[in-house]
């Protein structure tokens, strides 16, 4: 298994991407392949005792900025350690890509260079997240702020097949993210998604509003990129603002802090339980390959996870499934 690991994506590049593909070959068992200035890759794992092991060095020599045009990565021309990546990754000298980079930039480098499954409308970024009960996906998470309802029924399918095949769940619940959970509720676009979601084979609940999310009402969790990036970054948001409130809660004096000792098993686990960095990343769903959107502020431990779930998504035959179902659905069509 060889994964293309963008070294220098992302806020902690590239020293916390090189400790976490050091760390990748060895509790994985994968091959890495970094992508970015080889001089500096060099420099930073020598002077960080950073193993480089089955991890080859592809020369790149420019960054993706966060403030650079996203459609410019879709140029020949581009030399940025993202664009060499995806082109290595379509023309199959690795398996799977991971990049901690620009959201938009790898959005449209995927689309326009390792290009969408044939019949899947949009790629979509599907972000696994934490609930009371047990992870969930939020799809799509921020790609597309324009969609028809058959695009959030693919959103659906793609989903379901991850849920299943990557996480265990064995029949995945389906919901629609909405205000309220009557199927009249929310805009025509979500009215009409509904409609078509009610004959679909999978386990479709219904709306989910959105305050039932975090209580792990579903386990997938279907919307635009508009309404997905909202409930995202709230979601991330309120996570953190309770954990540093609970935080300051037990530091508060002697009697609090004798209290955290004795619940600080728990407070682990929840912390765990919350923490991005458990998750990896986010898997670019409708995409002929995989790729991984990791966190921008990865640090050894979430880009490692983002490697792991690279390998797991292309073992497991998620995108094989996807493309048989479209083409399926397809033929159903014709007949």
């Amino acid at each position: 298994m060889k994964v293309i690991a963008d070294a220098f994506g992302g806020d902690n590049a590239p020293l916390e991407i090189l400790k976490g593909c050091a760390d990748a070959v060895k509790e994985l068992g994968v091959e890495i392949i970094a992508v970015g200035k080889e001089n500096e890759i060099k420099k930073c794992a020598s002077e960080n005792g950073i193993s480089l092991e089955n991890i080859t060095i592809h020369d790149a020599p420019d960054v993706m900025k966060m403030t650079d045009d996203p459609l410019g990565i879709r140029h020949a021309s581009n030399q940025t350690s993202m664009a060499i990546g995806l082109r290595m990754l379509a023309a199959g000298e690795g398996d799977a890509f991971v990049s901690a980079g620009s959201t938009g930039a790898l959005v449209v480098g995927g689309t326009f260079i390792v290009k969408r499954i044939k019949g899947i409308k949009r790629a979509a970024i599907a972000s696994v997240m934490p609930s009371e009960k047990q992870p969930f996906m939020l799809i799509d998470s921020g790609a597309n702020l324009d969609c028809t309802p058959e695009t959030l029924v693919q959103f659906a399918t793609m989903g379901n097949i991850y849920m299943h095949n990557i996480l265990g769940v064995a029949s995945p619940r389906i919901g629609l993210a909405n205000i309220g959970t009557e199927e009249t509720k929310g805009t025509p676009l979500y009215v009409e998604a509904y409609k078509l979601l009610k004959e679909c084979d999978f386990n479709f609940i219904g709306n989910a509003e959105v305050r039932d999310i975090p209580a792990g009402v579903c386990d997938v969790v279907v919307a635009d990129g508009f309404t997905g990036n909202v409930i995202l970054k709230m979601y991330e948001g309120v996570a953190s603002s309770i954990a540093h409130r609970v935080s300051a809660l037990f530091k508060k004096n002697a009697v609090s802090k004798l209290a955290a000792a004795l619940v600080m098993g728990g407070i682990k686990d929840f912390k765990k339980q919350m923490d991005y960095k458990e998750f990896g990343g986010a898997p670019l769903m409708g995409l002929r390959k995989p790729v991984i959107k990791a966190h921008g502020s990865s640090d050894a431990r979430a880009f490692k996870n983002a490697v792991r779930q690279a390998k797991d998504f292309s073992e497991k035959g998620v995108i094989s499934q996807i493309e048989a179902l479209v083409e399926k659905e397809k033929t159903e069509a014709a007949e």
